[in-house]
């Protein structure tokens, strides 16, 4: 089945959103923008939840509902969140033919706007066109962008659907499957300062240890479905103090729970194998060196059988609107990694967005199309 895109409305929506600053955690202005666009949509409810208390977002996660009319068919949701990643105040649109892109100063925000733009298009042609469809949720979260923070706060319990899409990745017509699990690592390795030029053999070097820890640790691609990374190294005061304490931060993802469980073990068993070894000459005394490790489990994996509802569903709708979808593995993770740790099946939708989380950015108009030609199909299916 055909449908009319309203091209132009579209697009017309899509540099609205674009244009209402919204970086993570000022999310004010949007939702409040959003909730009176669902309304006038017709939404049968609209649930703002108190997840800001935690998240420290100006707004609460939104889920909205729109009842339908065809009771007896399967319902499903769309997610989406609705923060951006700075640079993003002020954004100004610019289209070039069916280009759109920023002035170049600031992202465009296309990361996730162009899924709530395809939702509210598919909302209005639904209306107008006086659509059967069944219920149909839209969860749009805060603070995605700095951890998935409103999404590891949503009340689930608020949602009815069984199943859903979360309209946020890269690229155009592939579905994510799967993606990894995720442990976030800090490691703070502590020494005893001294000065460097007067009896730097008094220290003991807390950068010495923790360097020589990680060149005993793999980092990058430790597999076909697993990573390693630390990306943030902080401490010492000056170059003639002997570094007292260091702070290491970095990550281990893997597509298998048993394997990312056994590379975190192996970065402890590192550290703590350095400092175990330690020697210390007669000049540091009593004093010893220490480690301290946190891990903190992140987000789950998101792994979706070809033969679930929710697969099932995309691959008919892909057929109905001769679309031809790939189905792919990816290596980041996202709310749907969050709402498939709850029971929620979610796949991830392409959405057409480009150079995302740059100056760069840009969408084809071409593209958001397809998308809310997908939706609707989807939404009949």
């Amino acid at each position: 089945m055909t449908v009319h895109i309203r091209r132009e409305r579209l697009a017309a929506t899509f540099t609205e959103l674009c244009e209402i600053s919204s970086p993570s955690r000022k999310e004010g202005a949007i939702s409040a923008h959003l909730k009176k666009a669902f309304a006038e949509l017709g939404a049968d409810s609209i649930y703002e939840d108190d997840s800001a208390a935690r998240t420290g977002s100006e707004s609460g996660n939104l889920i909205v509902r729109f009842a339908g009319s065809q009771s007896d068919r399967e319902g499903l949701f769309f997610s989406c969140h609705m923060d951006t990643v700075e640079p993003a105040m002020g954004v100004k649109v610019v289209r070039t033919g069916d280009i759109f892109t920023s002035m170049g100063e600031t992202v465009l925000g296309g990361d996730d706007k162009t899924g709530i733009a395809a939702v509210l298009e598919l909302l209005a042609i639904l209306k107008e066109n006086k659509t059967p469809h069944p219920k149909l949720e839209v969860v749009i979260t805060t603070c995605e962008e700095i951890g998935l923070l409103g999404a590891k706060h949503l009340d689930y319990r608020k949602i009815e659907s069984p199943y859903g899409y979360a309209l946020d990745s890269t690229g155009i017509n592939h579905v994510v499957i799967g993606a990894p699990a995720a442990n976030k690592i800090m490691i703070e390795v502590k020494g005893v300062a001294a000065h460097a030029g007067l009896c730097p053999e008094a220290g003991i070097n807390a950068l010495a240890l923790a360097a020589s820890s990680l060149t005993g640790i793999r980092l990058g691609r430790l597999d076909h479905e697993s990573t390693c990374n630390f990306g943030v190294i902080e401490g010492g005061v000056a170059t003639n103090i002997v570094p007292e304490k260091i702070t290491l931060k970095g990550e281990v993802r893997s597509h298998s729970r048993e394997k990312l469980k056994s590379y975190t073990e192996e970065i402890f068993a590192t550290f703590q194998k350095t400092i175990d070894n330690w020697q210390g000459g007669p000049a540091t005394g009593d004093g010893r060196p220490s480690v301290e490790i946190t891990i903190v489990d992140d987000y789950p994996p998101l792994s979706l059988a070809e033969d679930a509802p929710v697969i099932k569903r995309i691959k008919d709708a892909a057929e109905n609107c001769r679309k031809d979808l790939r189905y792919i593995v990816a290596g980041g993770g996202s709310d749907a990694n969050i709402f498939n740790g709850v029971g929620l099946p979610t796949a991830i939708i392409a959405t057409g967005m480009n150079k995302v989380h740059t100056v760069d950015e840009q969408l084809d108009l071409n593209d958001l199309v397809g998308l809310t030609e997908l939706l609707h199909a989807l939404t009949i299916a």
